[in-house]
This record gives structure tokens, C-alpha cells and sequence, in this order.
């Protein structure tokens, strides 16, 4: 049987440097690709018909989507198909592959739906909007001017109320790509959110691109990423500014796989300059990388270093880093989902549900660092982690462990992956 994959001497080796021990993956007979059909078919197929319900629905925007009557079973349906698809896909892709461009294309339609309906399940690309306005329409400052110093502009009944008072949290590179977002918004509420959900949704199938250029298994890769119905309904439908980070992460993943190390790191601190979390996973690969003693193009992060602060500093002063400032009142705070949820469920108070949240994270970054120390980098398996260890768990989260499991040859990866994918699309749905 010919294999898609060719023979070689020698085991093939992951991006990670873990040698793959199983059978290379095999060309899919035509049973397979019936089922390959299937499977995207119904990725596509679920996501229409959560659009079509969550357009029905009074508040899309709020979290779960409470949609009338038989639509309401519809949501649920709909949801239930996306991700049957995903993971039957996936469970076929693993060992029969499709061509890349072919995963693509399907990743398109899933992830590129939700632009079709309303914004879904979140009003953080109104407050993207309203942090960008406070400086293109008011000339304030978003790191130390909070949004109601502005309390009659348009966006500011549309964001968040519970960042009303809050400056911005988000890393300055966002902040100024909001502000173009902004002036090509106007004062259109409808548009801002779009085109917030349009960069998200974008920059999902480009994570899904990167990912299969260096990944083992390309075609798994691709619709590891493409095909999940959460990320399309947070990013396409919701706009969340993890989607570029992720994308930005993964293209120095990508970069260092084909010997860019200098590249790599402005894609790095790039990342970083848009959200701040991605510094964690940097910190394990550089760890990984001086252990296997691989260059960490430290030229390319003293640059990308540089133009970050330079370009911060002349737009927003020293007030930027006062976002850093702002991390540790939100890592205090626990929501509805995820750990916090479940401590509080064993009967732990706040303070007692922080300290345990905090304890375990840091057992976990040891561990995880010690592993990286050890050859095994399991960058998958620390993007979950830290998606869980948030004392608030939002959805979207799960994109960090998504993006950094598909080009991973680590099963614990992919079911904390998954697994994290499935309980947190019940948020979707009223229970």
C-alpha cells in the first residue's frame, strides 16, 4: 500500500523532537474518504444550523444562547452535529489523510459561518471598540482613561458593563489595531463587531494553515484547528483577540521548524504584544530550546522587544504598562465555569478557591517545565492547563490549547484539547 509519507531510515521526529512510533499515516481508501465527507459535512452542516438558531435567539450576544421555542432544540442539534463531525474527523484524519488544501477549505466554511449571523455568546468586540474610541474619538488614553470617562459614546452601551471602569488589559500591538478597526467602523455598533469577528475568524484558518506546515500529520493538523466548532462560534461569531495571538504563536512554531529562529522571536513578542499569555508559552519553548541547545533567536526578540516598546511608548507613554498592573485584579477573579466553579461547588471559599487555583498552577508549570527540560516540550498540554487554571474560565480559552495540541504527537494533548472543546460548548446551551 502506497503511504502518503516517505520511508525513511529513521523514525520521523516531531517539531518537539519526540519520535513518532506509530505507522506513517495511509492513502484512504474510498470507504475512508466517504467518511472524511461525512465528517466535514457535518462540521459545516451543525454550524449552519447553530447560526440559523442563535439568529433567531433576542440575545445572541449572551452567554449560553437562549433560543426560542423548537430553536431552541435546534441550537442544541446543531451543536451536537458540529461536533460529531469534529470528532469523527479527526478520529479518521489521524490515520487517513486528506490533502491539506482540502481540510483547508472545509476549515473555511466552519470557521467563516458565524459571520453570516449576529455576534454570538460575547460583547468583548464592543469593548475592543470602545477601548480603540477612547483614543481615536476622545483622545484619552485606553491604559489610563477607563470607558466611563466617556459615558455618550456609542460604543460604550454596547461593551461589557463589567469593564465600564476598567482600562485595557490587552497588550498596546491590539490596542493600536483596534484603533484601525475603529476609524473604519465609524459609529456603526454592527460593523465594529464584524470586523472584529472577520480578523478572528481569519486568523483561525490561518492558525489552521500554519499548523500543517510543520505538524506530522498536516491534514490532522489543519482540522484539528479548523474544523472545531467552539473556536468558530468565539471567533467568527465572537471576535476574541485570543485568535491573532494564537496565530502569531503558532507562526513562530512555524518559523523555528524551518530554521527562522530571529523571525520566530518577533512572532513571539508579537504575540505577546497582543496578548499577554502567550509569554507562558514562550517560556517552556525557550526552555525546550536551550535544553536541545537550538537557537532562540535572541536578535529576533531584542528586536521584536524594541519596536513593542518603542511603538507602545510613543502612542500610549509609559501608561501601557500599567495594564500589567490590571492582570492581577482579573486573575482574582472566579466565574460561572471551569475550576473556581468546581471549588466552589467542594464548598472552598474565594480566597481558599485562589490560593488552591494558584498553588496549582505553579505545580503545573514546574512540571511542564520540567518536562520541556526533559525533550518533551507538550506546549498542547500547557495551553489547556492554562485555560483551566484561569480563575475565569471564558471559552475562548480553549483556542490555546486547541492551536498548540494540532501540531503535537501528544495524545494527552489532544483529549485535554477536545475534551475542553466539548464541556465548554455546553456553555452554549441553557441548562
Amino acid at each position: 500500500m502506497s503511504t502518503d509519507i516517505p520511508a525513511a531510515d529513521t523514525p520521523p521526529v516531531t517539531s518537539a523532537g519526540a519520535v513518532v512510533l506509530e505507522p506513517p499515516l495511509l492513502r484512504a481508501p474510498s470507504a475512508i474518504r466517504a467518511w472524511q465527507l461525512l465528517a466535514a459535512g457535518a462540521c459545516v452542516a451543525g454550524m449552519g444550523l447553530v447560526v440559523a438558531a442563535a439568529d433567531a435567539s433576542v440575545l445572541p450576544a449572551s452567554s449560553p444562547i437562549d433560543a426560542p421555542g423548537r430553536w431552541g432544540a435546534a441550537l442544541a442539534i446543531g451543536l451536537a452535529v458540529g461536533f460529531a463531525g469534529y470528532l469523527a474527523g479527526l478520529l479518521v484524519l489521524r490515520r487517513h489523510a486528506l490533502p491539506v488544501a482540502a481540510v483547508l477549505a472545509v476549515s473555511a466554511a466552519v470557521q467563516l459561518a458565524p459571520l453570516a449571523g449576529p455576534t454570538l455568546l460575547s460583547t468583548d468586540g464592543w469593548t475592543y471598540w470602545m477601548y480603540a474610541r477612547v483614543a481615536t474619538e476622545h483622545g484619552g488614553n485606553p491604559y489610563g482613561d477607563p470607558p466611563s470617562a466617556y459615558p455618550d459614546d456609542v460604543a460604550y452601551g454596547a461593551m461589557g458593563s463589567s469593564w465600564r471602569d476598567t482600562t485595557s488589559l490587552y497588550g498596546p500591538l491590539f490596542t493600536l489595531g483596534s484603533e484601525l478597526e475603529a476609524r473604519i467602523a465609524g459609529e456603526d455598533p454592527d460593523r465594529a463587531a464584524w470586523l472584529f469577528r472577520l480578523a478572528a475568524a481569519l486568523a483561525a484558518i490561518g492558525t489552521a494553515a500554519l499548523v500543517a506546515t510543520y505538524a506530522a500529520r498536516p491534514a490532522f493538523a489543519a482540522a484539528f484547528v479548523g474544523w472545531n466548532p467552539l473556536l468558530a462560534l468565539h471567533f467568527g461569531g465572537g471576535g476574541h483577540n485570543d485568535a491573532v495571538m494564537m496565530l502569531l504563536v503558532v507562526g513562530a512554531l512555524a518559523l523555528a521548524a524551518r530554521s527562522r529562529p530571529n523571525l520566530a522571536g518577533i512572532a513571539w513578542v508579537t504575540a505577546i504584544g497582543v496578548k499577554w499569555v502567550a509569554a507562558a508559552f514562550l517560556a517552556l519553548w525557550a526552555l525546550d530550546r536551550v535544553r536541545r541547545r537550538e537557537p532562540l533567536g535572541l536578535w529576533g526578540l531584542a528586536a521584536g522587544i524594541a519596536g513593542v516598546v518603542s511603538v507602545a511608548t510613543a502612542r500610549y507613554g509609559t501608561t501601557w504598562l500599567e495594564a500589567f498592573a490590571g492582570l492581577s485584579s482579573q486573575a482574582r477573579r472566579t466565574g460561572s465555569i471551569g475550576l473556581s466553579k468546581w471549588l466552589a461547588d467542594a464548598g472552598l471559599g474565594h480566597r481558599a478557591i485562589l490560593v488552591a487555583i494558584g498553588l496549582a498552577s505553579l505545580a503545573a508549570f514546574a512540571w511542564l517545565a520540567r518536562e520541556a527540560w526533559h525533550g518533551r516540550r507538550r506546549l498542547g498540554v500547557s495551553g489547556s492547563v492554562a485555560a483551566l487554571g484561569q480563575g475565569w474560565l471564558n471559552p475562548w480559552y480553549a483556542s490555546w490549547g486547541v492551536s498548540l495540541s494540532a501540531g503535537d504527537e501528544d495524545r494527552l494533548a489532544w483529549v485535554l484539547a477536545v475534551g475542553l472543546t466539548a464541556l465548554l460548548l455546553l456553555d452554549v446551551v441553557p441548562r
